[in-house]
């Protein structure tokens, strides 16, 4: 398995210190909901969490909470609340986002203000190692003490005061030393500590979080590009100057950005969709597939038609894991055997093993990894449709295995009970095709356009025809029927209904 080490700058063989992988990942700040560009993040690695399990390896994962923090007060002055109050409203609302979207909880969630004692060893030990000076009741980090500053994101200490904004004070002896302790302001909460009345700096706490639970030296350490500089860069220097141990993280992966429109999804440009908007909208698995189908490192374009085709896409996933083979094997097998195709021409469950295998050992390409989940699931609608339940069994149960690495729940849907006036699924059994082409389809299509005028029926009554439509076209193709299946994609297009196909399957919408 090679994973791609940000400080390196290239894939490596993931080589863990023993058979535990020590994973600590940037946790929160609660001031405010949650946002798909937070989902995008704990997803990815709760599902590089859930592989690595899958690969043997036992994992002990751990994620902060960063319940005190400049956001935090200000939010908190703005609403004339107490900032631990607001902390801890979203932390709660946090909690509730992971769980819906089933994000496995951590083993350990240490919050900033519990830890206070350890963060204070910490900062000590620097002091007194000659990496921090205490200075006006705050501690500033000596960036000159740490020979290899900037290695993670490869820049110099010029490039770096010229590349962004620098808390200035006369009190620090390098513009880019930075805050382990601050002093405390008026009517903001502190602690007390040999320095004065304070409060730990942003940096200092992830540091002080995974020495204590994790140790010297973590194997994974994830969290957002938008970290790499200044945090993660600043918690490897005052880390490894702690404790003397180099590397202090042996492989650290970033997960990129989902993007609104050009600009970076976040809180302070105000341009987000809240994890609960989205949930409420497409539900936990059509956001995961919309997550997973883009490779971790990547950005992540947000937009209305990309979820809509990942929940379209997620039917698919559904079906395969829970449909029947009732409505369909007989009049299919009757069809496939004056085509010459065998019940049994099913592509084997482990070269879909294999293949998922394949794609997240290199450096977990979930794209990859879920474009072979919707091969398996079309597999398994072929086992269904030529009635070899042997095939469906064994593959199902693959396909469930690789679907719960990816985190999707795959829930059974509601029975769907149609209401149109048109003959049952069984009476059609034992037609061929061409047989329905005649008279079954053309009444099937001319039905649906019915139901489409008639206010009374629900569009949702409609669904389990087009989608019947659909898989006929689907085995027309595969057949190289292409005539025939494009005079079915033309009378939907009559009707108001888009098809759209891709290399997973294919979806359709309405234009309305």
């Amino acid at each position: 398995m090679k994973v791609f080490n940000t400080l390196s700058g290239k894939k490596e063989e993931f080589l863990p210190q023993g058979s535990e992988v020590k994973m600590y990942v940037c946790g929160v700040t609660p001031y405010d909901e949650c946002h798909i560009g937070h989902a995008m993040s704990y997803i990815t690695f709760d599902v590089i969490r859930r592989y690595l399990r899958f690969k043997g390896y036992r994992v002990k994962y751990v994620q902060n909470v960063t319940d005190i923090d400049d956001k935090i007060i200000d939010r908190a002055s703005k609403r004339g609340v107490k900032a631990d109050e607001l902390a801890r409203q979203y932390t709660d609302s946090f909690f509730q986002d992971m769980d819906a979207l089933n994000i496995e909880r951590a083993d350990e969630y240490p919050h900033a203000t519990g830890e206070i004692d350890k963060i204070k060893e910490v900062i000590q030990g620097l002091i007194d190692k000659g990496h921090a000076y205490p200075t006006g009741g705050s501690v500033y980090f000596r960036v000159k003490s740490s020979p290899d500053y900037g290695k993670l994101s490869r820049r110099s200490l010029e490039s770096m005061m010229s590349s962004c904004s620098i808390e200035m004070g006369r009190e620090k002896e390098h513009p880019m030393d930075f805050a382990l302790w601050k002093a405390a302001k008026p009517g903001e909460p502190y602690w007390e500590s040999p320095w004065g009345q304070g409060r730990p700096g942003w940096h200092i706490e992830c540091s002080a979080m995974s020495l204590k639970y994790l140790g010297d030296t973590l194997d994974i350490h994830g969290g957002g590009q938008d970290l790499i500089f200044p945090h993660h860069e600043n918690e490897i220097a005052q880390s490894e100057c702690f404790t003397g141990t180099k590397p202090f993280v042996r492989y650290w992966l970033h997960n990129g950005m989902v993007q609104f429109g050009e600009e970076k999804m976040s809180k302070s440009l105000g341009n987000l969709i809240t994890i609960k908007e989205a949930l409420d909208r497409y539900g936990a698995d059509a956001l995961r597939i919309f997550v997973l189908s883009s490779h971790y490192r990547s950005p992540l374009t947000y937009s209305e038609e990309a979820i809509e085709a990942a929940k379209a896409g997620l039917r698919r996933l559904v079906d395969a894991a829970h449909r029947t083979g009732e409505c369909y094997s007989e009049m299919y097998r009757s069809y496939f055997e004056t085509q010459g195709v065998k019940t049994d021409d099913i592509a084997p469950a482990k070269s879909f093993y294999d293949r998922f295998i394949s794609a997240m050992d290199d450096d977990f390409n979930t794209a990859q990894a879920l474009a072979t989940l919707f091969d398996l699931a079309s597999e398994i609608n072929r086992a269904l449709n030529l009635g070899n339940q042997d095939r469906v069994t064994e593959h199902r149960a693959t396909f469930k295995e690789l679907a719960d690495v990816l985190g999707l729940l795959l829930p059974e849907p509601e029975a769907e009970e149609p209401n149109l006036d048109i003959e049952p699924f069984s009476k059609l059994q034992d037609e061929t095709i061409s047989k329905i082409r005649k008279v079954k389809m053309e009444k099937l299509i001319d039905e649906v356009g019915k139901a489409l005028e008639n206010p009374a029926v629900s569009t949702d009554d409609v669904k389990p025809y087009i989608n019947w439509l659909v898989d006929i076209r689907t085995a027309l193709r595969k057949q190289r029927h292409f005539q025939l299946a494009d005079e079915i994609r033309t009378e939907l297009d009559k009707l108001g209904i888009i098809l759209e196909d891709t290399p997973m399957d294919t979806f359709w919408k309405y234009k309305n």
